[in-house]
Formats: structure tokens, C-alpha cells, sequence
């Protein structure tokens, strides 16, 4: 079951490191969370479920398609890059136009963060799923990296969907969890989350709170 939990977006920036009252280093990424404006509420007498939808990320109106910048005009809000819902059991407290910022999290506080990893282009299955590949020696010839044998016999005479085979490596997303919120800036809008999340620098990221409940 889609777990039900209250979030909000954020932009990577990098990583850097800070230190703990006994000195010792703590690797942390710094990410640009909000301020998200609210772009719409669902409840599940109108919808058939609750949630809500964050806008995030500056951009002119121009770059956006029509009904993408329709969500924007018909609720008279500044348009932002990108959208996304947030599932949660109630939407008390969350109207349109309101604001979602940093302080919806504490320090300490252990979330799921969720990004799209980079793309790594075509990759063979050694360096995708970990291989350990052919002999090195022994008469073993053009046989050093590849899969080994993956048809099957007359039957079923096919490959099953979901072999370890070579592709595309990467540019999905990925659902990093149990992660703690070294720090708060919420004067910049940061959070320093402890450990790395996937995705690029400038790649988007959603923080969601693990207790489901809005602050």
C-alpha cells in the first residue's frame, strides 16, 4: 500500500559536511526545500482520496504548456516549474495558495527522500548488476565480461521479463529511506539531510515525512 505522508519539494544543491558537538564529521547534502506553493486539494468525498498538490521551482510562464499554466491561472498563482501530489489521510490545514516551507520538519527527524537518479547510458551486466563475468584464462576467449548463456530450451522458448540483461543503466526513480535531518536553515530554505539522495545537482527532490501527519 502507497504509504500516506505529507512532504514537500526541493532542488539538490550538493554536498558538504558539518560537525556534531564532539567534532566528528557528518557528511550531508544540502537541499533547497521550498517555500511550495499549494496548487490544489483533494478529499475523498469530491475525489475518492486525499491529497496535495505542490508547486515548486520559479519559471515563466512561457515555458509551461497550456494546461500547465491553466492549474496556475484558474487559481490566480504564480507558475512554477513543477508539480507534485502528496497522498495524506486528512487535508485539514492545507487550502490553496498557502505556503509549504521548511518548517514542517525538526531536526532529527528521520524521512524518505525520493529523486531520479542519473542516467548512465548503455551498460553491460557487470557494471549493472554486478556480474562476476568470465575466466581470464584457461583458453577462455571473447568471454570475459559478457552474461553467459540466457535462452532457454524448447520450453517455454523464450527469456522471462525481468532477466539481469545489459541496458540502460539508471534515469529512474529511486526511493531512498530512513534518512535523518542533520540541520535546518530556514531562513535560506535548506535542509542539510545526513548521507547522500540520488540524483543530480539542480535534479528535483521530494522530502516526505515517514509519520504521515502534517505539522
Amino acid at each position: 500500500m502507497r504509504q500516506m505522508s505529507m512532504g514537500i519539494l526541493g532542488r539538490k544543491l550538493g554536498m558538504t559536511q558539518i560537525f556534531d558537538e564532539n567534532g566528528l564529521s557528518i557528511p550531508v547534502t544540502v537541499v533547497e526545500a521550498g517555500p511550495c506553493s499549494v496548487v490544489a486539494v483533494r478529499t475523498k468525498a469530491s475525489n475518492g482520496y486525499s491529497s496535495v498538490s505542490l508547486g515548486f521551482g520559479d519559471v515563466k510562464p512561457g515555458k509551461l504548456n497550456k494546461p500547465y499554466r491553466g492549474v496556475f491561472e484558474k487559481n490566480a498563482l504564480e507558475p512554477k516549474r513543477w508539480i507534485r501530489e502528496f497522498r495524506i489521510e486528512e487535508t485539514d490545514g492545507f487550502e490553496v495558495g498557502s505556503v509549504v516551507s521548511v518548517a514542517l520538519f525538526e531536526t532529527g527527524e528521520t524521512v524518505d527522500v525520493i529523486g531520479k537518479s542519473k542516467g548512465k547510458g548503455f551498460a553491460g551486466v557487470i557494471k549493472r548488476h554486478h556480474f562476476q563475468g568470465g575466466p581470464a584464462s584457461h583458453g577462455a576467449s571473447k568471454f570475459h565480461r559478457e552474461p553467459g548463456s540466457a535462452g532457454a530450451s524448447s520450453y517455454p522458448g523464450h527469456i522471462f521479463k525481468g532477466k539481469p540483461m545489459p541496458g540502460r543503466m539508471g534515469n529512474g526513480r529511486v526511493t531512498v529511506k530512513n534518512l535523518s535531518i542533520a540541520g535546518i536553515d530556514p531562513e535560506n530554505n535548506l535542509l542539510l539531510i545526513k548521507g547522500a539522495i540520488p540524483g543530480p545537482r539542480n535534479g528535483l527532490i521530494m522530502v516526505r515525512k515517514q509519520d504521515g501527519a502534517p505539522k
